[in-house]
């Protein structure tokens, strides 16, 4: 009785401690991080027991992807997942969880569904069925940001069971980390050696890999980085790696055979360590099996526009020559196969063979193949990308359609017979002109001017119209000594001084007397004169002298006050400074001013100097093409035979001093290489801004690039040339060394 009245006084006094009931007790307190979709502790122990105690489903990445997973692409699709759509991502997707595997690679176009069909549909699996961390790697920073913004995020918000996943609170869902009821942790990151070293992580799915660095912080390759961080999970541990090939080929002479890929870096590297897979499908007339290829699609050639053409692009079949249609394409995928390195497919449809053996499986969908991107659109494509290279030489689109609509690697233009390409092969094809006159066709004329330590080479180049644009080699001199007088000449004789570029700013002062102010006689033989449009020098160069500033003065600072001095003469349109600019994907010309970025004073960092920066790859790609063609008017060099009457062979060893070394770029093999440099510097000038070919109509052209009767650059008979080029005897060496011997 005295209890129940103590229970009685507690429940009527202020202080007292409340009466707290089952149903109460059972109900979770509602705090920031209480458990929000649980209606009761209850209710939680039921839900977490059946997570935990009920075995996961056994069913494949495919598997999964067609039955929960939603798409919600507006514009695009918004529907359920359907395997039929892109059959041949699902073996692919299958072999992420085939225990006896370490590797998955897939090479295929943009247009595959690669992405989605095995980076995606694998993370929904591994957050809905079996829990296992996970690491997305992408190729930046903002690329990781923009992954998990696009694709992780859509496929938890429109996936009911990935969203059902997610663990709540408010550190579960971050913009690079994400966590789920079945404990997976899924990481998207970047590239970096602590990236990808470190705690381990069972399933590593790395996306663009060829636009990944082949080296990460001098540790090794992102995949076998990767690969490592694997290991411990046995034959749970997978790393995948998918990408459209963009790497260079190594050697183009090697003969590759059956499934290889050519040799070359990155992901058709990858590729090739595996059990190397090719896509065949089915012949609809004759049944026989196949692997589609770019060659063999068709279209009538005949028709005028691009469209016209590509609308009439079939498939030949290579065993029965039947025209297969577009539409057709579909059904033939849905019976499509995978056939590794040494199997094939029999009469009956059946893949026979052991195969290649690996614990890497790799893949490799030729373009023709993927879904979405229709034949017609792929010939468009390429029809377009050849007119591009027709008009400018450029070779960047071209590129971009076998790397990117193929999914496959590029093979330049350039690529032909080393042996075609020697000295004695361009002597062969030289013109005549008379000597140092200006030919019919050429419109205007530049000025080029490479700096050396000694010397200034010029050659004056004339442009002709042409679809791409022709170039003739009007002269070519050095110019080598300066006003100067020589202190040590012997006395009564006059000599002078060799220039300096990099330490004397009145040598520069040559470049106007022989260059700008340059005029040649066209070979009309009325007398008249062609003076020159634009004079391009390079601005490169070492450091020279001290200046009374106690600054070191090189090339560069000298070729900037040049341009001032040009400049405040009203020479500046007249004279332009150009340099080769090797960043990987830079355009092949743009005009920056970086002397604002390199002044020390902030007051000063202003765009002052503009230099022509040229990117040094495309524009001798450019040039090494059409030394190979034969036919005016369709891009040719046109050289003069009075290069080998006036005994100047060593012009045509200059121009061919340099090889293109797959993986790096051109190298020079000779030790003089300026006729080649400053060929590459005019095709960099007509198509920058400051000249604008690509856009000049030639028969309706701007004053400079008109016909001589009416173009301001033709100077009369009569007109007064701005200099009189000094001549020097040429001092003979070799003769010097004999006699003195």
């Amino acid at each position: 009785m005295l209890t129940e009245k103590i229970i009685a006084d507690r429940q009527l006094n202020a202080w007292s401690i409340p009466v707290v009931t089952p149903e109460q007790f059972l109900k979770p307190r509602k705090t920031k991080k209480s458990i929000s979709k649980y209606a009761n502790l209850a209710d939680l122990a039921i839900a977490v027991t059946g997570k935990v105690f009920v075995p996961p489903r056994r069913m494949t990445v495919s598997e999964w992807a067609e039955e929960f997973r939603e798409v919600n692409q507006p514009g695009a699709y918004i529907g359920p997942y359907r395997n039929e759509t892109t059959p041949y991502m699902e073996e692919p997707a299958d072999e992420l969880t085939n225990p006896d595997l370490r590797g998955n690679v897939f090479v295929g176009s943009a247009q595959t569904g690669k992405t989605d069909g095995l980076i995606v549909n694998w993370t929904g699996y591994g957050a809905h069925i079996d829990g296992q961390d996970m690491m997305i790697v992408c190729q930046s920073f903002t690329a990781a940001r923009d992954f998990s913004m696009r694709r992780i995020d859509r496929l938890i918000r429109y996936t009911p069971e990935v969203k059902d996943a997610l663990a709540r609170g408010s550190q579960s869902d971050n913009k690079f980390d994400k966590t789920f009821d079945n404990g997976m942790l899924l990481t998207i990151s970047h590239p970096s050696k602590n990236e990808l070293s470190g705690k381990p992580i069972g399933r590593v799915a790395i996306t663009d890999y060829d636009r990944i660095e082949d080296d990460i912080d001098g540790e090794g390759n992102a995949f076998d980085l990767a690969s490592k961080r694997t290991t411990t999970y046995g034959s749970n541990a997978m790393t995948l790696a998918e990408s459209s090939p963009s790497r260079e080929i190594t050697d183009y002479k090697k003969v590759v055979t059956g499934n290889m890929a050519p040799p070359t870096t990155g992901i058709l590297a990858l590729y090739n360590r595996g059990d190397r897979r090719r896509w065949h499908w089915p012949c609809p007339e004759c049944g026989s099996y196949f692997e589609g290829r770019w060659d063999h699609i068709k279209w009538d050639n005949d028709l005028t526009g691009n469209m016209d053409k590509a609308a009439t692009a079939y498939m030949e079949c290579p065993h029965c020559s039947y025209h297969i249609k577009p539409k057709q394409r579909k059904k033939m995928n849905l019976w499509g196969q995978w056939v590794k390195e040494g199997q094939w497919i029999d009469d009956e449809g059946y893949v026979q063979g052991k195969g290649n053996g690996s614990n890497i499986a790799s893949f490799w969908l030729m373009g023709v193949a993927a879904a979405f991107v229709t034949w017609p659109q792929l010939v468009k494509t390429y029809l377009d990308a050849e007119d591009d290279y027709l008009a400018t030489g450029d070779e960047t689109a071209l590129t971009k359609f076998y790397n990117t609509d193929l999914g496959l690697p590029y093979v330049p233009k350039h690529v032909v017979d080393s042996e075609l390409r020697t000295p004695e092969a361009i002597q062969g094809r030289c013109e005549t002109w008379t000597y140092k006159r200006v030919p019919p066709r050429v419109r205007f004329l530049l000025g080029l001017v490479d700096v050396q330590k000694n010397a200034f080479v010029v050659q004056i180049i004339g442009v002709a119209p042409g679809e791409p644009f022709d170039l003739y080699l009007i002269d070519r001199f050095t110019i080598q000594y300066s006003d100067r007088l020589d202190p040590n000449a012997p006395e009564g004789k006059e000599s002078y001084l060799w220039v300096k570029p990099a330490a004397y700013l009145d040598d520069w002062d040559k470049i106007k007397e022989q260059v700008i102010d340059a005029a040649y006689e066209l070979d009309d033989d009325s007398g008249r004169k062609m003076t020159v449009k634009l004079t391009l020098c390079d601005s490169g160069g070492a450091a020279g002298k001290e200046g009374s500033d106690g600054q070191k003065v090189g090339v560069t600072t000298n070729a900037y006050n040049f341009y001032r001095k040009m400049r405040d003469a009203g020479l500046g349109s007249r004279f332009h400074l150009l340099k080769g600019d090797a960043t990987p994907g830079a355009p092949r010309a743009r005009i920056t001013f970086p002397d604002s970025e390199i002044a020390k004073d902030k007051a000063r960092r202003r765009a002052e100097i503009p230099v022509l920066q040229l990117n040094p790859t495309i524009n001798k790609d450019n040039l090494d093409a059409r030394l190979d063609v034969l036919e005016t008017g369709k891009g040719m060099i046109h050289l003069p035979d009075w290069l080998i009457n006036q005994g100047m062979l060593w012009f045509f060893a200059e121009l061919t001093s340099e090889v293109r070394v797959p993986g790096k770029g051109w190298q020079k093999v000779a030790k003089r290489n300026e006729a080649w440099d400053l060929f590459y510097y005019a095709i960099g000038a007509c198509v920058s801004s400051l000249i604008g070919i690509d856009r000049l109509n030639w028969d309706r052209p701007p004053p400079f690039a008109a016909d001589w009767d009416d173009n301001p650059l033709v100077i009369g008979a009569e007109a007064e040339v701005a200099f009189e080029r000094r001549e020097f005897k040429q001092f003979n060496f070799a003769e010097f060394g004999r006699k003195m011997g």
